[in-house]
């Protein structure tokens, strides 16, 4: 069974001088911990604000914040690619659908995404209000999947602020339902990173799924244009809903990495 995750935002447990110290959880964590009534005794996994891994045993929870000692120290975290989903904005709580499944899949990072074909319009109150969400769905979504790392969440971009932050990516695929069918995701994969020799725990991977009415062709069009490892990629015959789309494509990119990664180990 896996341990209860929890992550600090201004602790770091190098710099702590007792052997038994208080865990500086939120007060949403601290709650959280009580709810899952992590006694003394019990192991709890922690990232600290240096992204330093830490299992810690519970020593006392009888006051506000947990009392723990840590248990084993710099557990090195395996090699794993980098995925960050460019997701259009969708209504309702299709957002939050895509968010959370999304983390649970290993999504490192969402860009939302304001598009032609939006139904939602967000002004910057509401954008500012929608991001704090979604990092709590994310945040909420790591820990209870054991991730070794909360997601990075963005404002709503648009395309041309996305356009510019996945100039660095190793392949950008942009999932679009007038895709020919011959264009296959593992192909286009497959192909950017071998010709970067780019080896697939290494590889930093943009997803693009477009908005319920999906992408215009001048969105497509500077999309592709934003990194010359940018391809075109079908998720087959059927047309999928967007938050559908958001899940089933970042879970076949990380299929794919994690066939090329065995492939490559054994070669």
């Amino acid at each position: 069974m896996s341990l209860p995750h929890f992550y600090l935002e201004d602790q770091v447990i190098a710099s702590e001088e007792k052997r038994e110290f208080p865990l500086r959880l939120s007060a949403a964590d601290a709650r959280h911990a009580r709810v899952l009534r992590v006694a003394p005794g019990e192991h709890v996994a922690v990232v600290d604000a240096a992204q330093d891994y830490f299992e810690c045993e519970v020593v006392d929870f009888s006051d506000a914040l947990p009392l723990v000692r840590v248990a084993q120290r710099g557990r090195e975290a395996p090699a794993r690619p980098a995925i960050v989903l460019v997701q259009g904005l969708a209504k309702g709580d299709k957002m939050d659908t895509v968010v959370r499944h999304a983390t649970e899949l290993g999504v490192g990072a969402f860009v939302p995404l304001a598009c032609e074909r939006s139904v939602v319009r967000l002004d910057a109150k509401k954008a500012a209000a929608r991001t704090e969400r979604w990092r709590a769905v994310a945040k909420s979504a790591a820990m209870q999947s054991g991730q070794p790392a909360l997601p990075e969440v963005s404002p709503p971009q648009g395309v041309r602020e996305a356009c510019a932050l996945l100039s660095g990516a190793h392949a950008v695929l942009v999932c679009w339902e007038e895709a020919p069918q011959t264009a296959f995701l593992d192909d286009a994969l497959e192909h950017a990173l071998a010709v970067q020799h780019v080896p697939a725990p290494d590889a930093r991977v943009a997803v693009c799924v477009g908005p319920e009415g999906g992408f215009s062709r001048a969105e497509v069009d500077a999309l592709l244009a934003c990194n010359r490892h940018a391809r075109l990629v079908t998720l087959g015959p059927s047309i999928l809903r967007t938050e559908t789309a958001g899940i089933v494509a970042p879970a076949l990119v990380l299929h794919v990495l994690a066939r090329m990664a065995r492939e490559g180990a054994r070669a």
